[in-house]
């Protein structure tokens, strides 16, 4: 299989899958570990998907192919955006960050009357081949590694106010919410002073989860949004600390 057909095929099966390991792909197209490593940092560097750990993501999802993502704890990330997207009422402004649960959140809350910001762009594009009526995309420099706009002015730029922002992380625990990407992590801290509410998406295997810095105190935080998965006494605690969790 030459070159070109095996990028070809690669982009095929990411429109359709949303995202797929390395070992999926080289099983898929019957490709050694080094060519399929080469194929994702090739296309990556083209622009044409979004290079991950472990695999690759799609930068534009068809939307007329049926979902069939591969997503880690697909089914419960599902649920915790469906969840959230119960938050949002009518004529509301709504913020969302970059991530897997971030993208099913927002098609959740497409074709509904709201308003969404986001600086993500895969959501962007999702929400515009839609026809969302109202989105605002942040502007600034635009990461191809984390597919997001990064701000250049923080003095001057203008000012969108949430009512709700909706984030999620690496790890949480009674101390708070954890991330591991200093870049979206200081991208988000811009964007959070000027939310209402700010809410967590989190799937259960991470809480419990110390990962990378505290960037959240549990205080600053008004709901979590888990899965019904999650450790009993994990939420327990963190409902002691008066923390609002809904379970999904």
């Amino acid at each position: 299989m030459n070159a070109h057909y095996r990028h070809s095929n690669l982009l095929n099966l990411l429109n359709k899958q949303g995202t797929l390991s390395t070992q999926q792909i080289i099983e898929a197209l019957n490709i050694s570990p080094a060519t399929a490593r080469r194929d994702i940092n090739l296309l990556h560097q083209a622009g044409k998907l979004r290079k991950v750990r472990n695999g690759a993501e799609a930068l534009y999802f068809d939307v007329n192919q049926p979902r069939q993502r591969t997503f880690s704890n697909s089914n419960e990330k599902q649920r915790i955006a469906k969840a959230a997207s119960e938050l949002c009422q009518e004529g509301e402004s709504i913020l969302i960050t970059c991530g897997s649960t971030m993208l099913m959140l927002g098609e959740q809350l497409c074709g509904r009357k709201l308003q969404i910001i986001t600086n993500y762009l895969p959501l962007a594009n999702h929400l515009i081949e839609r026809n969302h009526d109202d989105i605002v995309i942040l502007g600034g420099q635009y990461n191809r590694n984390k597919a997001i706009t990064l701000s250049l002015n923080t003095q001057n730029e203008t000012t969108y106010i949430a009512n709700i922002m909706f984030t999620s992380g690496r790890g949480f625990t009674k101390e708070g919410l954890y991330k591991t990407d200093m870049i979206i992590a200081n991208s988000e801290q811009q964007m959070s002073a000027k939310s209402g509410k700010y809410v967590v998406l989190l799937d259960s295997s991470k809480l419990g989860q110390q990962v990378g810095m505290l960037f959240t105190k549990l205080e600053e935080i008004d709901i979590l949004i888990t899965g019904k998965e999650a450790d009993p006494n994990i939420i327990a605690e963190l409902q002691q600390q008066g923390l609002e969790v809904i379970l999904a």
